[in-house]
């Protein structure tokens, strides 16, 4: 990651190409979306014949800083202090407060997304970075950007209210979707910033936030993905945000209000979504694809939940089967062949940072 200076490229970044400046490709939904899901799904990489130049994500660099925090040690807070003045660097201009979006725009199903464009997923990995960072190599500016971003939370997120005073927070401030990971990361921002400034309409909203989390949880204990649309698939990677972002709002704020919402979502988490051998099932109904960021998040929830063995296991098997000999790692294995590409944020970084984690040994 250093050698390429953090820059790579991203499964979702084909609308980089010079190709989608022509009126008929650029203007077409279908076409950028159909683009978009060849690019990402093909074993060889288009990307330089296509035009599309390797970028620095903010996430990349969100994921490194909390894999140094995590490590803690000395020799590495020069580095870490220029990363998180990347960092305010790449913030996003004209809203109420420091935000981050992805380095290139991206089409989802139904919106188009400019680069740079914030969202709440984008700058809640980042400010997860730069708080890690604030608390193990006390870095003020750090804390400062975290705190500066719960404005953007707040003023510029749409809200779907739920039952009993719950409510939802949009993806971006262009949409009103209900993500239910989306949401949890907004609450972890605004609980982490709370413990250090006690502001209490952060600390109000990040529980009417969590609890509209709680109240969508399935009897069974998984999660869909979202909330109103046919989204409603159970995966690893958004289980494990739910996990990590619902215990750090309970250790932040101290309260006990999804105690068992918790461990129901653990017992299903560790029961529907791991082959017995530890190794991460992409859909809670089946393994493959086994994917780089669902094995590189399942380090850090099993780390958080204490299962050290099965993190350990993880670890290894993640170094012997997707890891390069340049140190990058692969995308994806599939049931039969495997895509190499070395994506920057969705691979290498990843997994650099639940490595840490491990290595670590706790939360």
């Amino acid at each position: 990651m250093r050698a390429e200076g953090f820059a790579g490229w991203d499964p979702y970044d084909a609308l980089r190409s010079p190709l989608f400046r022509l009126p008929v490709l650029g203007s077409s939904r279908f076409a950028r979306f159909g683009a978009q899901q060849v690019v990402r799904r093909l074993p060889v990489n288009l990307r330089p014949l296509l035009g599309i130049r390797k970028g620095v994500n903010p996430v990349t660099l969100g994921l490194v800083l909390e894999g140094y925090a995590a490590l803690g040690e000395e020799r590495l807070r020069g580095e870490a202090a220029s990363l998180v003045e990347q960092l305010r660097a790449l913030a996003t201009p004209g809203f109420s407060g420091a935000c981050w979006g992805y380095d290139f725009p991206w089409q989802s199903r139904s919106t188009l997304i400019p680069a740079y464009s914030p969202t709440v997923v984008a700058t809640a990995f980042v400010t997860n970075g730069l708080f890690a960072a604030y608390e193990r190599f006390g870095f003020d500016e750090a804390f400062e950007l975290c705190e500066s971003a719960t404005a953007f939370v707040l003023r510029d997120l749409n809200r779907t209210a739920g039952p009993d005073g719950t409510f939802c927070w949009s993806y971006s401030p262009l949409d009103t979707q209900s993500v239910l990971n989306a949401t949890a990361k907004g609450s972890r921002l605004c609980a982490q910033v709370c413990s250090v400034n006690g502001d209490r309409e952060l600390a109000e909203a990040a529980r009417a936030s969590v609890r509209y989390v709680a109240a969508h949880q399935r009897a069974d204990g998984a999660w869909p993905y979202a909330v109103a649309d046919s989204r409603t698939w159970v995966d690893n990677f958004h289980t494990g945000y739910v996990l990590d972002a619902l215990d750090e709002w309970r250790s932040r704020t101290g309260e006990d209000v999804v105690d068992g919402v918790l461990d129901r979502g653990w017992r299903y988490y560790r029961a529907n979504l791991f082959e017995p051998d530890g190794v991460p099932r992409y859909y809670d109904d089946r393994l493959h694809p086994i994917d780089a960021t669902a094995c590189g998040q399942a380090l850090m929830t099993l780390s958080r939940f204490g299962d050290r063995q099965t993190a350990l296991d993880l670890a290894r098997w993640v170094v012997d089967h997707l890891q390069r000999s340049d140190g990058a790692f692969r995308y994806r294995l599939y049931r039969f062949g495997r895509n190499s590409i070395p994506y920057m944020r969705w691979s290498t970084a990843w997994i650099f940072a639940g490595l840490t984690r491990v290595l670590r040994g706790d939360p």
